[in-house]
């Protein structure tokens, strides 16, 4: 007996049932977001956590009536069963449902009288070990409901497109008779056999006052399901990677899914509208800044006419183009190295065999600090990354998550600041709220924030953080600095909308365009959200005008349309800022020759800077035309003042932008000279005719032009505007021209320059 006992209390398999389950992907409204087959080819949803009422009186009047009071088996069932099937050809079944979901979970072994005794020694067990409605779920969850449907919620979406706590008494009925023969009955599959039943049942339901005569008039009246439903489909590419990489089969995210379906339609307007010039497909994602929880998740274009579209490119490293810009500013505010007005140079350069351009392919010569986030301008970008160091940087980007930039510096270099790197719009848009939400934090006076990815899931637990070492990767200050110059980014070709929306909500944006026009970027934040927007094509191929600011941004504009609009910005931290004295015209730390001082809050940090450079005291005459000395004679009324004086090559670029800039005025007549630097051009000649010979393979000769300077003094050479290089020492330079008329530009460090106009043609010799 004791034997006997043990063997019935181990015979009890854990756990019960073991067939894989379905990945089901719910909103944060528990709307499902999407669904993927188990690995059997099943659509096995998850058990749920309660039967619904409906389902549950009309399985029970259906299969079990007596299912509340038995002890797992119903003898009286049983004998009728016996009887019946000895006397008639058809087959009755006497199982009960707590029968039934033993047999389930054995695979339903064939339908023996041996089987039949195991079944009814392992009910018991079962209904010791959980209670009736743990049993009733067990059936509701794994009974076969037609064709590769398991289970009651797969089977509501499949057949009736809702949950099963939405269907009807008619809509519960049907699927309740389902599992009584699920190969001969299903949805589109002998009708009047499914509708009989369903009828038969819902007859009961009302004779047993479970329903009343006018719900019982209507269910007669309801269609039965027709072909199934595809399930909902709403953030694909989510759904697939967290089939991939999460351990539930059920996950409940953050996703709003009201937001998330106008997204995937802004999406696909987006992309038609680009689809003319072979862009197709564009991914965005929206976090809530506060919580960091996604709140939609649109991978790429839902439309499966779209090439590739099944890449997820939230999670797809991509070249970063500018979008790092303002983390460089940002680290260089942070350690004291850069002011938020400064000038910086923005002048041809190279470094070594790199030569960055600007886009427009200008210079301006000199350029506020913010202004050129706000123009994305390269030069001072690569200028500025070299003084800062790459290697400090790269150590920067990744505290702040970026883990796709995992090279050395030297594999990078400079263009790493231009999009020589790759990260994911996912890590970006974590990056960007980490930022976002570390200002927000220093309002209710939360002196750090530990670094965080978005969430995805809503019941992610926080990342756990170093306790040794919490200091904010960017400091409050920085970060609000930054997000003041983002928010002043230009907007080529608004329309009256779009100006409209700009001007009522300040958000902080920076675009980004990779190099051959491969990938636009454009990332943008208020105190509430933040967007993340890229647009391309997800095999890599460039395409004309495919840039940040008209692929990308629109859709990230159109996104904040449709999120509640807020007009409130962050905060300044005063707490985290300290007042410095800057030159009102460079932005650098002021100095005793600046004019004109103002106030300006920049972070609490130990400046690594010089005073104003620029502002020089000079001698003048009464009316300020001509430079005087000490050597000049006869000169009355000379006079002292302060001059705003850029280096000769940042002067030339600058003042192409800046009409009101004025160079330092010459020398008087009357002063002596004789130690001043003195240059001419000795080669071309005034209005000079060039000809040179063109061989018959095409090839022509350079000319040489010559120039006459202190040998120990730098020349800057320019022809038509373009900046060519500069000379030291020997003042040759090599230039090879197309044909036409050219002026040559040369400007000394003084300022000084000279021009001169030649005419170069080609002969052909034989």
């Amino acid at each position: 007996m004791v034997v006997l006992l043990s063997l019935w209390y181990l015979a009890l398999p854990q756990p019960l049932f073991k067939a894989p389950l379905s990945t089901v992907v719910w909103s944060k409204e528990n709307k499902l977001l999407g669904a993927r087959v188990a690995q059997d080819g099943q659509w096995r949803f998850p058990a749920s956590n309660r039967v619904p009422e409906k389902f549950k009186q009309s399985i029970l009047y259906f299969e079990d009536e007596y299912f509340k009071y038995h002890p797992g088996f119903n003898p009286i069932s049983m004998v009728k069963a016996f009887w019946h099937n000895l006397n008639h050809d058809s087959k009755r079944g006497g199982s009960t449902l707590t029968q039934q979901v033993i047999r389930l979970s054995r695979q339903n072994q064939s339908r023996t009288y041996t089987e039949k005794l195991i079944e009814l020694f392992l009910a018991t067990r079962i209904e010791v070990e959980f209670s009736k409605d743990d049993i009733l779920n067990f059936y509701a969850s794994y009974a076969p409901f037609g064709g590769n449907v398991v289970g009651l919620e797969t089977a509501a979406w499949r057949y009736f497109n809702r949950p099963a706590k939405d269907l009807s008494w008619s809509q519960s009925a049907a699927l309740a008779v389902l599992p009584n023969a699920p190969s001969l009955v299903f949805p589109g599959k002998n009708e009047n056999i499914l509708k009989a039943k369903r009828n038969r049942l819902l007859k009961k339901l009302v004779e047993n006052k479970v329903i009343d005569t006018n719900t019982y008039q209507l269910a007669l009246l309801e269609d039965l399901p027709g072909k199934a439903y595809d399930l909902p489909n709403i953030t694909p590419h989510l759904t697939e990677w967290l089939r991939q990489n999460h351990q539930e089969s059920q996950v409940k995210t953050n996703i709003d899914f009201k937001l998330q379906q106008q997204v995937n339609t802004l999406v696909e307007q987006h992309l038609t509208l680009w689809k003319s010039n072979q862009v197709y497909n564009a991914a965005v994602i929206i976090a809530d800044i506060k919580t960091g929880q996604v709140l939609a998740y649109t991978g790429n274009s839902t439309s499966s006419e779209s090439p590739f579209y099944y890449v997820d490119m939230i999670k797809s490293p991509r070249s970063t183009g500018s979008l790092l810009k303002p983390i460089l500013y940002a680290s260089m505010l942070d350690d004291g190295e850069l002011l938020p007005e400064q000038l910086v140079k923005d002048t041809p350069a190279r470094f070594d065999n790199y030569v960055p351009q600007n886009f427009t392919k200008d210079f301006q010569g000199a350029v506020h600090a913010d202004v050129f986030i706000q123009k994305s301008l390269n030069v001072p970008a690569v200028r500025l990354l070299k003084s800062y160091g790459i290697d400090r940087f790269i150590n920067k980007l990744q505290k702040l998550g970026l883990n796709h930039i995992d090279k050395s510096a030297d594999h990078y270099g400079l263009p790493l600041i231009l999009g020589g790197a790759e990260s994911s719009l996912w890590e970006l848009t974590s990056m960007y709220t980490h930022l976002a939400k570390t200002l927000k934090n220093a309002e209710h006076n939360q002196n750090t924030t530990p670094f965080e990815n978005l969430k995805l899931i809503a019941s992610q637990n926080p990342q756990k953080t170093d306790e040794n070492n919490l200091t904010n990767i960017l400091s409050p200050a920085s970060i609000y600095l930054s997000f003041e110059a983002m928010s002043g980014l230009e907007r080529p070709g608004l329309d009256a909308g779009w100006k409209a929306f700009a001007n009522s909500r300040k958000i902080a944006w920076k675009t980004g365009t990779s190099y051959g026009f491969k990938d636009a970027w454009s990332i943008g934040m208020n105190q509430d959200y933040l967007v993340g927007v890229w647009v391309g094509n997800a095999d890599g191929n460039g395409r004309p005008n495919l840039l940040g600011v008209n692929a990308a941004a629109p859709l990230m504009f159109s996104v904040f349309e449709n999120m509640p609009s807020t007009k409130t910005w962050f905060a300044k931290p005063m707490a985290d800022m300290k007042t410095l004295e800057v030159c009102a015209q460079t932005g650098y730390i002021k100095s005793l020759n600046c004019p004109i001082a103002k106030s300006i809050d920049i972070p609490k940090t130990q400046l690594k800077l010089k005073p104003c450079p620029f502002h020089k005291i000079v001698n003048l005459n009464a009316d300020k035309t001509y430079q005087v000395r000490s050597s000049c004679q006869d000169l009355p009324n000379k006079i002292t003042s302060s001059w705003f004086v850029l280096p000769p090559i940042m002067a030339y670029y600058y003042k192409k932008n800046h009409p009101e800039y004025q160079d330092l005025p010459p020398l008087h007549p009357k002063c002596q000279s004789s130690n001043a630097s003195q240059f001419a051009l000795i080669y071309p000649k005034a209005n000079q005719d060039i000809i040179l010979p063109k061989t018959f393979d095409e090839t022509v000769s350079e000319v040489i032009f010559k120039a006459a300077y202190d040998e120990n003094k730098t020349l800057y050479w320019h022809i038509d505007d373009e900046f060519m290089g500069t000379t030291q020492y020997f003042h040759d330079m090599q230039f090879q021209p197309e044909a036409g008329e050219h002026i040559l530009t040369l400007v000394n460090e003084d300022g000084q320059q000279l021009q001169r106009r030649f005419r170069l043609s080609y002969t052909e010799t034989h």
